[in-house]
């Protein structure tokens, strides 16, 4: 109750939840001391899609090799405290409360958005565990999102880019999301993600040609190789590994886990065995994530329930194609915020489910009704 208490009144400091702007945060990073500057072993982490797969992938193999981790990721599943990661241990909601307001009452009645106080809290709190590697997760876009705050890291991971979040761009296309996604990436070493086309590739490639970074392409750098029998093989310049089968779904996360290895052996004491068991550990919640146990599952039965948080075309891309390897029969449940290209999402599904039940999202502000969300897909599902 307190911390929901704290995040409303941090809600009412500005009258937009999202404004893209850095001057606010850096004003109350001041405040703070500075702390982004005393982190010592950034990763940012940039995206439409993968990021947060690629930062599971990643700390699971720094953990198999010693390596201690912080995390800020957004959004969350269920509380705030998600975001909250240190020392690879979820902070408790009254640590987290009292944060929070420590920071609002360093803040006093100046402008700012709910996102850029919530990372202006994780960066100060993370002053405590400063030698850790602390992964960074943009919010929205990059260039003018409150976590490009740094002066260096040890790298940049750039996720696979797609359509999503026009609506904030005056340049509404892929150019427009790809400039705000790699314009202002660090000059450390940047590792690029597969992509869905080589067009994509090719314009990130543009983008970041003044860019003085080591770069390192998906296709180009490092790869991974499957055949029957669920056989894996993982490739770059330092060699190959047989990787056993990963311990979460969808062929998709093959080349989340493949940036993430080949970041974690061009930049760490990494060694094969770490890598081989990690990626069988990795604890992914809300991406093809099988519910086993729950209210949820006791009401699904004997049928298998497995939740996405995917929401663009190019996250329904995936899902589609690892439905196409089930053999049985498949009905989808999806709600979805207001903003989302929902016929392109939904058009993934066309042809491929039995059924299909749209909800309303509960207590979730700017969700699209079930009733509307009808109307824009009847074409393609008139039942």
């Amino acid at each position: 109750m307190k911390l929901q208490k704290v995040i409303q009144r941090l809600q009412k400091l500005h009258k937009k939840k999202i404004d893209l702007s850095l001057d606010r945060t850096f004003n109350l990073l001041k405040k703070l001391g500075n702390p982004q500057d005393k982190l010592k072993n950034v990763i940012s982490v940039v995206g439409t899609n993968s990021k947060y797969s690629m930062i599971k992938s990643f700390q699971s193999i720094l953990n198999q090799a010693g390596y201690k981790c912080n995390l800020y990721t957004s959004p969350h599943l269920q509380s705030y405290t998600e975001r909250y990661v240190y020392d690879d241990k979820e902070i408790d909601e009254d640590n987290l409360a009292d944060l929070l307001e420590d920071i609002e009452k360093i803040n006093g009645s100046d402008n700012l958005s709910e996102f850029e106080a919530l990372t202006c809290a994780y960066l100060k709190y993370c002053e405590q565990y400063k030698d850790n590697v602390t992964f960074i997760e943009a919010g929205l876009f990059h260039r003018m999102d409150s976590t490009n705050v740094f002066k260096n890291n040890l790298c940049s991971l750039l996720g696979s880019v797609s359509i999503d979040h026009l609506s904030w761009l005056e340049n509404k296309s892929i150019d427009g999301i790809i400039h705000e996604k790699t314009t202002k990436l660090l000059t450390s070493k940047v590792f690029i993600n597969k992509q869905e086309n080589k067009e994509t590739t090719l314009k990130i490639k543009d983008a970041l040609k003044g860019n003085k970074s080591e770069k390192y392409f998906y296709g180009d750098d490092f790869n991974y190789l499957t055949a029957e029998n669920n056989f894996i093989q993982y490739e770059d310049a330092k060699g190959s590994i047989i990787l056993p089968e990963p311990n979460i779904l969808g062929e998709h996360q093959l080349a989340n886990i493949s940036t993430a290895i080949m970041a974690a052996r061009n930049i760490f004491n990494i060694k094969d065995e770490h890598i081989k068991k990690a990626v069988t550990q990795i604890d992914l919640k809300g991406r093809l994530q099988e519910i086993k146990a729950g209210k949820l599952k006791t009401i699904a039965g004997n049928n298998r329930l497995v939740c996405d948080g995917g929401h663009n075309f190019a996250a329904g891309a995936a899902l589609s194609k690892w439905m196409n390897t089930l053999d049985q029969d498949i009905n989808l449940i999806v709600g979805m915020m207001g903003d989302k290209q929902h016929k392109e999402f939904m058009s993934n599904f066309k042809g491929k489910i039995k059924s299909l039940n749209l909800i309303d999202i509960p207590n979730q502000e700017g969700s699209i009704s079930k009733e509307e969300f009808k109307l824009k897909i009847q074409d393609d599902f008139p039942n």
